[in-house]
């Protein structure tokens, strides 16, 4: 599946034969002394992003349950949980999580008569396969709200797509030297430091809206970016 990606470059430019006073303003190296440059030295600021492919989501829903008293609500938070197990259970990828229940009062006054709250939550994961017909059964039971859907990226899709978007900045890194050494008329580029600043994946909510079905492919993927700062020196 064929995702977008976007680029992002920054760029600057130090001369050797700078003033005392533009020299204070270059950017400091951040630990290793890097090699001379005899040119003009260019620092670029690269970044590229790309959608990863997913096979899976993470999910949460929330259960709730109210009575006249504390022990009713909790019993009728438990008949609903049980229901949500043997509807939940046979969709989902490995175990469930459902933390202890939690208890709350309101109304009274002119809100009406005081009522007993009681709530949970379930998560866990679902394949692609199993993703509408967990919302579907889950959505129809009492008490359960769809809290959310985070697209999971699949195993082999990290690894491939970090290794992909490393080669494009640096391609892209190198295209924008080429292209600023022509400009200033110098022909030489060479590539002094590579700092990586950052890598990482931003997980993409997928929130519930009024549809007939949900179709998994339609869910935003999870996104990962490469940042790298790339030192040049032109001649």
């Amino acid at each position: 599946m064929a995702f977008p990606r976007s680029a992002v470059v920054a760029l600057s430019l130090v001369s050797l034969g700078m003033s005392p006073a533009l020299a204070l303003m270059a950017p400091a190296p951040l630990q290793a002394q890097p090699l001379a440059c005899s040119g003009t030295l260019l620092q670029l600021q690269v970044q590229q992003q790309g959608a990863e492919a997913f096979d899976r989501f993470r999910f949460a829903l929330g259960l709730e349950a109210e009575a006249a008293s504390k022990t009713e609500a909790l019993e009728q938070l438990n008949r609903r949980l049980a229901a949500l197990r043997r509807v939940v259970a046979p969709l989902a990828s490995g175990a469930l999580t459902i933390p202890a229940p939690s208890t709350y009062r309101s109304g009274g006054g002119s809100s009406g008569p005081v009522r007993e709250r009681a709530g949970t939550s379930v998560s866990g994961q679902v394949s692609k396969a199993n993703y509408d017909a967990l919302i579907q059964a889950a959505g129809r039971l009492p008490g359960v709200n769809l809290q959310g859907f985070t697209a999971q990226a699949a195993d082999a899709s990290e690894a491939k797509l970090q290794s992909r978007l490393l080669r494009e900045a640096l391609a892209e890194g190198k295209r924008q030297a080429d292209a600023t050494a022509e400009a200033l008329g110098l022909r030489r580029v060479q590539l002094l430091r590579i700092d990586q600043r950052s890598a990482g994946v931003r997980p993409m909510a997928y929130g519930m809206a009024a549809a007939r079905s949900f179709n998994p492919d339609e869910a935003p993927a999870p996104q990962r970016s490469v940042s790298l700062a790339l030192d040049y020196c032109l001649s």
